[in-house]
């Protein structure tokens, strides 16, 4: 996950029903060890507290219906069809997203995220 996803994510989180994990935390292998490295760093994931994981745009539907400001964009990515095409959006947005932080000016903002404390 990008710093700037988990800052937005931690801003929306209202009622902070979201544990965010960097992928450098040893907690996250504990917590996936099912997902390898490299899966990890392709696409944000969540697991839900039944142990269902949620992987790129999917990970952000079900997110959006637990934080009230995303509730509208979640409910649209369940249109049959459009979960589809934000896959592929998402994916192209995960493997270009070092020359979109140079062509936008995120400079770090796109980096790997460091580990932190949430608020």
């Amino acid at each position: 996950m990008c710093t700037f996803q988990m800052k937005v994510l931690t801003w929306l989180d209202w009622f902070h029903t979201v544990k965010l994990i960097p992928i450098s935390n040893v907690e996250a292998q504990r917590v996936a060890p099912q997902l390898q490295r490299e899966q990890l760093l392709e696409a944000i994931h969540c697991i839900s507290q039944r142990g269902r994981i949620y992987r790129g745009a999917r990970a952000i539907r079900f997110l959006g219906l637990r934080m009230p400001l995303l509730v509208p964009l979640a409910l649209f990515l369940w249109v049959p069809g459009v979960i589809w095409v934000a896959e592929r959006v998402y994916m192209w947005i995960s493997r270009n997203r070092h020359l979109l932080s140079r062509l936008f000016g995120c400079k770090q903002a796109c980096a790997l995220l460091p580990e932190r404390k949430r608020p």
